[in-house]
């Protein structure tokens, strides 16, 4: 498996949430196939970097290739990585893996970040340099549907949700 380069994750922020469907998610000693991303970026009412730079979403206006790790509905955590330029906010958020040892599905962000263990501590990590959370393509080719995004009131009509099928 061979690490993503920073480049990677320079592009547009929908290339990227594209081409991520069927990357190898590492997280420790755990690998999980990617399946299923969405985009978000700029002044989408739907991204939290749509309303400027804040403790919270500090990790989207950073350089590309890093982990935004948030907390949500007061019980879990959500892994997305930041794309594009420097100072333009732009994430992809991952919302399912298949676990590559037990060929687990886990088709929810907070599922997801729970079976890997990923918690705010894991917040603004380069997974360009890291060690620990890092993205790798092993050669696994998915083909991915374009669908609305999910779990959200604003722009959800927006096809920036990409699913293996």
């Amino acid at each position: 498996m061979k690490k993503l380069p920073r480049k990677f994750f320079e592009r547009s922020t929908l290339e990227v949430a594209g081409d991520l469907v069927g990357k190898v998610l590492v997280f420790g000693d755990k690998k999980a196939v990617i399946t299923e991303t969405e985009a978000y970026f700029g002044d989408d009412p739907a991204s939290h970097g749509s309303r400027g730079v804040t403790k919270r979403n500090f990790p989207m206006f950073g350089p590309a290739g890093h982990t935004y790790v948030y907390f949500i509905y007061g019980m879990y955590f959500c892994l997305n990585i930041t794309t594009e330029k420097e100072g333009f906010p732009a994430a992809v958020l991952i919302r399912g893996v298949r676990v590559l040892d037990t060929n687990e599905l886990f088709n929810g962000p907070g599922k997801l970040c729970s079976h890997l263990g990923i918690t705010k501590k894991h917040n603004d990590i380069d997974v360009c340099r890291s060690g620990l959370v890092y993205v790798a393509d092993a050669g696994i080719k998915l083909k991915a549907k374009k669908t609305p995004r999910v779990g959200i009131k604003k722009n959800a009509h927006k096809k920036w949700r990409f699913v293996a099928v």
